[in-house]
Formats: C-alpha cells, sequence, structure tokens
C-alpha cells in the first residue's frame, strides 16, 4: 500500500492496514468507552413451495425460524472467532428476528447487537444476520437447493465517534 500513514490510519483510510499495507488489529484503547449498537438485514428468496412448508411448519428438521434465530444470537457472539481482526467485545444484547415475506418468497431476517464498549459491533449485527440465514438455507436445503441468500448490510449503526449512520 502506498501513501503515508496519518493519525493511526493509512491514507486510504482503512484502519486495518498499517503503513506498510500490512493487515492488523485497530489499536482501540484510547477510545472512550460509549454506548454503542448495530443493525444489519438480510433475507433468504426460495420457491414457493419451500415457503409453504415453513409457513405451515412442515419443515422435517423442525422449527426453521426458531432454529434460525439461535445461530444468529450465537453467530454475533462468536465473530471474534470468525474474522480475523475483529476486537471480542461485551455484547450486551443480540436480537434477531425473522420474518417470513410471501412477496420474496422467503424469510427477512433482521439482527440486533448492543454493547458498551471501545468499538462497533456492526460486524456482530453482519454475522448475527449472516448466520441465521445460512441456517435457513441448512434446515430446507434438502427441498430447495436453488435458495438465494442476500441483501446482507448494516441498516444502522449508532455510538462511538463516527456518529450515527442510517441505510436509505
Amino acid at each position: 500500500m502506498s501513501g503515508q500513514e496519518t493519525g493511526g490510519q493509512a491514507s486510504s483510510g482503512l484502519t486495518h492496514f498499517d503503513a506498510k499495507g500490512d493487515a492488523h488489529m485497530v489499536d482501540v484503547s484510547d477510545k472512550a468507552v460509549t454506548s454503542r449498537i448495530a443493525t444489519a438485514a438480510g433475507w433468504v428468496r426460495m420457491a414457493e413451495e419451500t415457503f409453504q412448508m415453513i409457513s405451515e411448519g412442515k419443515a422435517k428438521k423442525g422449527d426453521v425460524l426458531g432454529v434460525a434465530r439461535l445461530a444468529g444470537i450465537m453467530g454475533a457472539k462468536k465473530t471474534p472467532d470468525l474474522i480475523p481482526l475483529c476486537h471480542p467485545l461485551p455484547v450486551t444484547k443480540v436480537a434477531v428476528e425473522l420474518v417470513l415475506d410471501p412477496d420474496l418468497p422467503g424469510v427477512r431476517i433482521e439482527g440486533t447487537v448492543k454493547t458498551t464498549g471501545q468499538t462497533g459491533v456492526e460486524m456482530e449485527a453482519l454475522t448475527a444476520v449472516s448466520t441465521a440465514a445460512l441456517t435457513v438455507y441448512d434446515m430446507i436445503k434438502a427441498v430447495d437447493k436453488a435458495m438465494e441468500i442476500g441483501g446482507i448490510h448494516v441498516t444502522l449503526k449508532d455510538g462511538g465517534k463516527s456518529g450515527r449512520y442510517e441505510a436509505e
């Protein structure tokens, strides 16, 4: 990576690379401890027949939405084990909502994560949604291998120096 390092950030604005271009974990020790929240969303699109099976509670593996909700919560808590440069954080709340949407057809997923710490929880919210979506796929892949997972993005981030972000 070319450019001068300024204020702990490479000139490109990427914080996970040093002046030489090597990946590193960002030092957050001088950052203020603040309340932080992040929400992410995504979806799993499926065949109409698969959607009906989930809606009617007839999936062979059981409660698809309930299991996916728990998987999303667990995924958020495991984020630093999965994403190499994420800090382990004292996660204070994880909420994962899965809603059947006949217009997809499929499942819309939203994950919200809170902490009081020195860095944000966007990655935890994204991991919650991703893990829940993958679990939906896993639980019904025997009947619908063509399912599509998509739209995973941060919809809200608040707290810390950079302030509030809301997706449009």
